[in-house]
This record gives C-alpha cells, sequence and structure tokens, in this order.
C-alpha cells in the first residue's frame, strides 16, 4: 500500500483567528495519526493573510507536541530565506524534543512576493543561486561534528535529521537525484512538470548514505464528501482564495459558494484549473478512481494531499474518507 500523508498550510478562515488556524492543524494532525497518515507537514509562506505557518518550526513544535507518533515537518522550509546553520540549530532542536519524528523539506523559492523576500533577507543578494552549495552545507550540520570542527549546530549535530528536495520543476528532481535524496513534487499547484521531473530523478538517481533507491512523493489536492456536488462546493473556497491571489488580493479562507459563476472571468477560471487540473474532488468513489488513476500513472512511492476547507468538521471528514479509500486501493 502506498502510504499518504498530509501537507498543511493552516489556513486563516474568513472570521477566524491565527489561533484558531493553529488549534486547527493540531487537531487536523491528531485525526490523520489516528487514521494512518505518514506524515503531517507546513508550508513556510510569508506576508499571507490566510496563511498562518509564516514561522514553521515553531508550528511544527506545536503540531508535534499535540501528537505522539506521526512524522511531522518542513513543506517545505524555502532555504534561501534563510542560513543553513540556524535552520540546523531550528531543526535539530525539534529532533531533540521529539526523536524520529522530524521531516526536513527544503524549497528553493522565496514563499512569497519579491519585497517580503527582501525584508526576509535584510538586502542581501539573490541567494536561490546558491541553494544546492546551502543544502549540502545544512546537511553537514546533522552529521555528528568532529574534532577540530569550527561551527557546530548546537542543537542539530549528530541528530541527522532526514533531509528532503522539494520543487515544481526540474532542478529539484536533479538535484534530488544527485544529492541521492527522497523528492517531493508540488502538483497541488504547479503540475506541469511532474511527469518529467519524476522520470528526471529516477533515471539520474544516485545512491547516497541515507537513500539507496529513488522516494519519490507527489502532493495533490484531494476534497471528498458525500456527493460529487457537495465535494465541489467545499473547493470553490480554494477557487475562491486562488483567484483572488492571482488579483493580487489575497484574503483569509473564504467559505464555499454554491457557484464560482459570476466569480471569475473565463481567463482565471482557466487558470486555476489548470494549477489544479491534478486535483481529486468528488464523493468517495469519485476520489477513488481519480487516487487509482494517479498512482498508477505516476508510481509515485508516497502520496501526499491537501485540502483547504473552509469548515473544520467537513475538513477532517474528507480526511477520514480518502484515508478509507487509501486502504481499499
Amino acid at each position: 500500500m502506498v502510504p499518504f500523508s498530509v501537507l498543511d498550510l493552516s489556513n486563516i478562515i474568513q472570521g477566524g483567528t491565527v489561533a484558531d488556524a493553529l488549534h486547527r492543524s493540531r487537531e487536523l494532525a491528531r485525526h490523520a495519526e489516528q487514521l494512518g497518515y505518514k506524515r503531517f507537514w507546513l508550508a513556510e509562506h510569508h506576508n499571507m493573510p490566510g496563511i498562518a505557518s509564516a514561522a514553521t518550526a515553531v508550528v511544527i513544535a506545536h503540531v508535534a507536541a499535540g501528537t505522539s507518533t506521526i512524522r511531522v515537518g518542513s513543506g517545505g522550509i524555502m532555504l534561501p530565506n534563510h542560513s543553513p546553520l540556524v535552520i540546523a540549530e531550528q531543526f535539530g532542536t525539534l529532533a531533540a524534543l521529539f526523536p524520529d519524528r522530524i521531516d526536513l523539506g527544503l524549497g528553493r523559492a522565496p514563499g512569497t512576493d519579491q519585497p517580503t523576500a527582501r525584508a526576509l533577507r535584510r538586502g542581501a543578494r539573490d541567494v536561490s543561486d546558491s541553494f544546492p552549495h546551502d543544502v549540502v552545507e545544512l546537511q553537514s550540520y546533522f552529521q555528528p561534528a568532529t574534532p577540530g570542527q569550527v561551527v557546530t549546530a548546537v542543537p542539530g549535530a549528530g541528530t541527522n535529521v532526514p533531509v528532503w528536495i522539494l520543487g515544481s520543476s526540474l532542478f529539484g528532481a536533479q538535484l534530488a537525484a544527485h544529492l541521492g535524496l527522497p523528492f517531493g513534487f508540488a502538483s497541488h499547484f504547479a503540475p506541469d512538470l511532474l511527469d518529467e521531473a519524476l522520470a528526471i530523478y529516477r533515471a539520474q538517481f544516485q545512491p547516497s548514505a541515507t537513500l539507496p533507491r529513488p522516494y519519490a512523493m507527489a502532493c495533490i489536492g484531494v476534497v471528498a464528501a458525500g456527493t460529487d456536488r457537495a465535494a465541489q462546493r467545499l473547493a470553490t473556497s480554494l477557487q475562491q482564495s486562488f483567484t483572488l491571489l492571482r488579483r493580487g488580493t489575497p484574503t483569509p479562507l473564504p467559505p464555499p459558494i454554491d457557484s464560482m459563476d459570476g466569480f471569475w472571468s473565463p481567463p482565471e477560471k482557466a487558470g486555476v484549473e489548470h494549477a489544479f487540473r491534478e486535483a481529486v474532488i468528488g464523493s468517495p468513489e469519485t476520489v477513488q478512481t481519480g487516487l487509482a488513476r494517479f498512482l498508477a500513472r505516476t508510481r509515485v512511492d508516497e502520496l501526499m494531499v491537501t485540502a483547504a476547507i473552509h469548515d473544520q468538521a467537513a475538513r477532517l471528514r474528507s480526511f477520514e474518507l480518502v484515508a478509507q479509500i487509501r486502504d481499499r486501493l
């Protein structure tokens, strides 16, 4: 059975607060743990009024403290925003608090707009080109300290926190293959290069001390409900949110609406449907068919699912239905 995992953005809903969003995330993680999901990852985004997980390591600690067995990690930390040493210390601390439960997924994008990226880096040069070097440096901080080592991550040294390369392009696939690391593809919003990236990763993979063979994961949006129509209605929250983001007017996650007709223009509709074309939305029967096709086509080793659903009860139920479908596949 292909393991299923969860990506959560700690969505702040309209009428809700940041505290509400973080409590909802922890409740969902507990639910996912009971349902047998393998991982629960949180994403770094900044200057986004609808996302509460900007301080990703802090939110990981909040979620890990409320669970006991599920792996908790980042999907991902945007490494160009940080020094490798700081991330090693943060995740070394998490690994000390929650042994053998912490994952570190790394992304190359800033996770925000350019003015915010500049604010995060305090005027530093664009460091995205140094991403491969920074990944290697970060990995070194997780190794046991050696005599005479000038800079040591404390906490961090000797923790061997699992590192993943995340991306939505061929660059990440090539880097993960070269370093012998697991690879996660962001097909939940940028699906265009999914199949090509997986093929390149598998073909170019070089075994490493931590990973003898390629291990690929893809993330997709999945919304499950009692009927196709009910699930499609729940999905309008994300469709509205993404449309508003594309317009440059992001907001907290809005409640669902009966129809998107009249909300978006034809070009906006086409853009959203393209970005979410790998999403599986519908009744249990519809979702089972869609997931089976996706898994057969991609042959991923693990599937990560995400669902920006306004109502918490409906969100918990969606992940419950997906877990039931997983067990039948």
